[in-house]
């Protein structure tokens, strides 16, 4: 047998080998993956639920703006322009992470008083049909889920920490107002709801980021 043969008998036996070494270490690697996820489940699919859920609620609070803003006649851009003082705060406190989460549910649970107010005055200021009625009260079942689930990612990732009770201190609601005045309190809850929210998604995705690549850290090394 010359060299020649030789050669190309070895390539023919090489072929199949270097293809099933491939696939072994595409599989090492889907393995690991695998691994990684089940050590840290928490990058997974709790976090990505709650995630998710934030997302759909930034979107529903830029749409209700704009349906409350419709609603409210010509002077919706006059109303939404001025202050008012009864708003819970939209910023999240805390340095580490079960704080900023703490701090979401808490911020979260701040709002449900004033949303109930805004409710009950566009109650009396809108038709039973109106999209603007709907649409806060579809808010608030996603608000109350969106709680829900920070306070089960938070006791998912901190389970030797207290869990967070729901807010019962007292909660500061404007004294009865006149129309123009219910229209602009309005505007103003449903403009530092769509702040917090916005700064809900954003913490969510550090955290996300931050737990994630941990995991990916510790695996590697």
């Amino acid at each position: 047998m010359n060299g020649h043969v030789k050669i190309m008998r070895f390539q023919q036996f090489m072929e199949p080998a270097t293809t099933l070494l491939s696939l072994l270490l595409v599989m090492a690697v889907d393995s690991s993956r695998t691994v990684a996820a089940t050590r840290n489940p928490h990058c997974g699919i709790p976090l990505q639920q709650t995630l998710n859920l934030a997302r759909l609620v930034q979107k529903e609070s830029v749409n209700l703006i704009q349906t409350y803003k419709a609603s409210q006649g010509g002077q919706a851009d006059v109303l939404c322009e001025a202050s008012f003082k009864y708003t819970p705060d939209p910023n999240i406190s805390g340095l580490q992470p079960w704080e900023k989460l703490l701090s979401i549910y808490t911020h979260l649970q701040d709002f449900f008083p004033h949303f109930k107010r805004v409710y009950e005055q566009q109650m009396d200021l809108q038709s039973p049909e109106s999209p603007l009625l709907a649409e806060l009260d579809r808010t608030g079942g996603s608000r109350r889920n969106l709680a829900n689930l920070v306070s089960s990612l938070y006791q998912s990732l901190f389970p030797n920490l207290p869990i967070p009770e729901p807010a019962g201190g007292p909660t500061t609601l404007p004294s009865p107002q006149n129309v123009f005045q219910q229209k602009v309190y309005g505007c103003e809850v449903l403009k530092a709801y769509k702040e917090l929210v916005s700064n809900v998604l954003r913490e969510l995705r550090t955290l996300k980021s931050n737990v994630c690549r941990r995991t990916q850290r510790n695996t590697n090394s």
